[in-house]
């Protein structure tokens, strides 16, 4: 009788605890049983994990997770604008906002998929000077959502972050940008870094823009680094899908995986990884580990931990090819006719 009460009793303390941890790491979880407000800023470019991570987002706002406000490019190759308008137009949602910056890298993909996209998939926008500017669509759509209402999620360089916190007040809002974003900003799920230390891609282009946004930035942030999605492959299994036909996710991977040996087994997925803890919550496939994200004028980064952290990063915790299948099968989504 007794090893049973001590049984219970330790179930008991495992749930409380487990209750506790819940409610002590929320803000780095999305709201249960609330349809998500989502900013997408994306290098829709040199890689082209993106297109997964676009492809996984749709999905998401077809199953009535999310409501998508903006897909905004934080590259500028001629061109950018056309193909989230292309990707955006696929999945039935061509009124989609779409930003460009003015002041930001030019790297596009090798691969040149985009052409592809671009010339095979129905799109309106044919000029990045068709779309936004990337500050101004920020601004404009921070400024009509509710307090804390707002999900950025990041895949790509961090220009436009640290050009939309230096922004003025406008015909949007009397706020400047960090009183803007500390007022409409939830949470900002970044697929960036090395962790607990290292130089990562997202971080390193653009070090100057990431220097400054890590200096600045106020509200919690959820980092999926490098190790994370560098493990994940993905795309073989869509590629060989034959039910799956003129989709422009799928046309990105069947020209891509063979051009690269290191693609062989599938691209490696770290952007989708974002949108996959962004919209459904980092559990149960990660755990956290909440601290200090310690940037460099360089792009090299290190952490320090702190329970009481504003930051936090992705532990593993989950067998990787479970989440690496559910990111497949996300990626796999077709659009309504």
């Amino acid at each position: 009788m007794l090893n049973v009460k001590n049984h219970t009793l330790t179930i008991a303390i495992c749930v409380i605890l487990s209750s506790f941890i819940t409610k002590v790491n929320a803000q780095f979880q999305p709201p249960k049983g609330q349809k998500l407000n989502v900013i997408f800023d994306t290098d829709m470019g040199p890689d082209y994990d993106d297109v997964g991570a676009i492809a996984m987002l749709h999905a998401y706002a077809d199953s009535n997770y999310v409501n998508i406000l903006g897909t905004i490019a934080s590259t500028r190759y001629e061109g950018v604008a056309s193909v989230l308008d292309a990707f955006n137009t696929y999945y039935n949602k061509p009124n989609i906002p779409i930003g460009v910056p003015k002041d930001a890298l030019n790297r596009r993909d090798w691969q040149f998929w985009t052409d592809t996209v671009c010339i095979k998939y129905p799109h309106k926008i044919k000029k990045n000077n068709e779309a936004s500017d990337a500050i101004d669509l920020y601004r404009k759509l921070l400024a009509a959502q509710p307090d804390k209402s707002v999900t950025l999620i990041t895949v790509g360089f961090f220009s436009n972050i640290s050009n939309l916190l230096k922004s003025k007040p406008d015909r949007y809002s009397r706020l400047n940008g960090k009183e803007l974003i500390n007022k409409k900003v939830k949470l900002m799920v970044s697929m960036a870094g090395a962790f607990p230390k290292g130089k990562e891609f997202n971080v390193d282009r653009d070090s100057t823009a990431s220097y400054y946004v890590f200096k600045n930035w106020e509200p919690p942030v959820l980092f999926t680094g490098f190790e994370i999605g560098k493990k994940i492959k993905t795309g073989l299994t869509l590629i060989a899908d034959k039910s799956i036909v003129n989709s422009p996710v799928k046309d990105v991977f069947r020209i891509c995986i063979p051009k690269s040996k290191h693609d062989l087994e599938g691209r490696m997925s770290w952007d989708q990884t974002a949108v996959l803890v962004g919209v459904k919550g980092y559990d149960p496939y990660y755990s956290i580990k909440k601290g200090q994200f310690i940037i460099y004028s360089d792009g090299r980064n290190e952490w320090k931990d702190d329970p009481k952290g504003n930051h936090a990063y992705l532990v593993e915790k989950a067998d990787y090819k479970g989440v690496e299948k559910l990111i497949e099968q996300t990626m796999m989504h077709q659009p309504g006719k």
